[in-house]
């Protein structure tokens, strides 16, 4: 065991864990309504917003799985940056108009919203679903940051004796979480992103500085993955996988559920709009950290015979492990572990949070009791929140890595399928309930089918068209099946002059006002 970094790092989560339960006398509310526990009261301005949102777009997972993607499989890796470009324009402009009108109009989620702009708690229930689904997985990758993070402090991490720390670590959360609600991982974020900015500063001065610079780091890494492979006559190659990896990802990003929570729960559309203008400087960080993957291709730190165990249990995710291990101290290992492990920690409560949020407003309230209390509806979230945080520990501890990773592949192909629904239903209403209920589904199965095709090995399905080989996202292919199934049966139901359903909401609220 690194007794030094693991001091280090015990003291930091000792640290945030006591921030997580003052959070509760932050700001304070009511917290027995799902609005305060939930969305912190819709309180949070510029700065509070802008680490919320950094806390739950830039997860531990991020900072392990995309220098591991650059490490094993190149400059495809590098897709992650164009995406997180692309996304903050997008965002810009179409969450304020869903900020206002969930707040004018009391919504929680994205699926209250769906279910009054198309009267349909059919089509709510199919976003809610979704988005429950696409998160889990999502919540069960943030241990791997931390598995990742225990193991290379020298704890042995099979068995059960191994899983203690993880449990007992999720335990924690559960707690601060229950008492808190969003106030929690919104006050702990600031410290997972100054610790973050603090290792990747450090990182890339002092890594490249002991490899002979930047220079040798790229003339070290092999020329296939340096470069996407070009198009030629029979296939576009990594050209079009890239873009559309791109192109979809950042469709999807803003979709889930802990992303609209951490919207939701802004102030003012104002102060949405300011995030997503400085945002972009996360993706400068991003490039830095993607570039951790090569300089760990550079020191030749996966033939160390020191990490040879470590990389046979956790592949390339170990990459980034390996890299502060053998190029700093142990007292900064122990800070570089603690933004991994609190990196962890922050987007898991989000995520927790939001599909409670979404089975207590969407599924329990519709369908089980439309007349709960907001003390009710609070207390079901809380217990929600509980139940989600053990399945994604038991999901991580009962599935093998490799599977927890490949399921992953599916959330964002189930996620983007609620974009019809959600972003349309923004700016018009010639998409009928039924047109986009079944255009979700055939979303979703085509997405899903293209997924197992591949053995849930990748996301990266090959359209022969023409006789040409187009690669491209499945979550990509899948959304255009649905948006065109989508408009073709809306198209249909008009025309058999079927009754649309009601809808709930007022032309008032879709004014793009500039709130303050």
């Amino acid at each position: 065991m690194n007794a030094t970094a693991t001091f280090v790092f015990v003291l930091f989560f000792i640290g945030v864990t006591i921030l997580g339960f003052v959070a509760a006398h932050w700001r304070r509310g009511d917290l027995g309504h799902l609005e305060e526990w939930g969305l912190g009261g819709r309180r949070f301005g510029t700065i509070v917003t802008w680490f919320l949102l950094g806390g739950d777009l830039y997860t531990a997972y991020t900072f392990v799985a995309v220098p591991a993607l650059v490490f094993g499989a190149g400059a495809t890796g590098f897709f992650a940056l164009p995406y997180t470009i692309l996304i903050y324009p997008f965002a810009f402009v179409v969450f304020p108009k869903l900020w206002s009108i969930a707040k004018r109009q009391g919504y929680v989620t994205s699926a209250d919203f769906v279910n009054a702009r198309y009267g349909s708690r059919s089509l709510a229930l199919a976003v809610a679903v979704t988005g429950i689904l696409a998160t889990m997985p999502y919540i069960a990758l943030q241990l791997v940051g931390i598995e990742v993070v225990i193991g290379a402090l020298g704890f042995d991490t099979t068995g059960f004796v191994g899983d203690l720390p993880l449990i007992i670590a999720f335990a924690i959360l559960a707690a601060y979480t229950y008492t808190s609600g969003l106030r929690a991982p919104a006050m702990i974020a600031v410290v997972k992103d100054v610790l973050i900015y603090i290792t990747i500063g450090a990182a890339v001065i002092v890594i490249p500085s002991q490899l002979g610079g930047f220079g040798h780091i790229f003339a070290a890494v092999p020329p296939a993955k340096l470069l996407l492979k070009a198009p030629d006559v029979a296939s576009l190659n990594g050209y079009s996988a890239y873009a559309t990896l791109a192109v979809g990802s950042a469709l999807a990003l803003f979709l889930y559920p802990h992303s609209i929570t951490a919207v939701l729960s802004s102030s003012s559309g104002n102060t949405i709009r300011r995030n997503m203008a400085m945002l972009p400087a996360y993706s400068l960080v991003l490039g830095l950290l993607a570039l951790l993957g090569f300089m760990a291709l550079a020191s030749g730190v996966k033939d160390m015979p020191e990490f040879a165990p470590y990389f046979k249990a956790f592949g390339p995710n170990f990459a980034v492990p390996a890299l502060f291990l053998h190029f700093f101290p142990s007292w900064f290992v122990g800070v570089a572990f603690a933004a991994i492990g609190i990196g962890a920690l922050v987007p898991a409560a989000i995520m927790s949070i939001a599909a409670a949020n979404l089975y207590t407003r969407n599924i329990h309230k519709q369908f089980v009791n439309r007349n709960m209390t907001n003390e009710q509806e609070t207390n079901i979230a809380k217990l929600v929140s509980l139940i989600v945080k053990v399945g994604a520990v038991a999901f991580i501890l009962g599935l093998p890595l490799t599977y927890a990773i490949q399921l992953q592949l599916l959330g964002g192909i189930w996620i983007i399928q609620t974009l019809p629904a959600i972003v349309l239903g923004l700016y018009t209403r010639m998409l009928d309930y039924r047109g986009l209920l079944i255009g979700w589904a055939a979303g979703i199965a085509t997405g899903t089918w293209m997924a197992i095709s591949l053995k849930l090995a990748g996301s990266i399905y090959v359209l022969h068209i023409g006789g040409v080989a187009i690669p491209g996202y499945a979550a990509v292919w899948s959304l255009i099946v649905n948006l065109v199934v989508s408009v073709v049966v809306s198209l249909a139901v008009r025309a058999m002059g079927m009754k649309p359903a009601a809808d709930h909401t007022h032309p008032d609220d879709y004014l793009d006002v500039v709130e303050s």
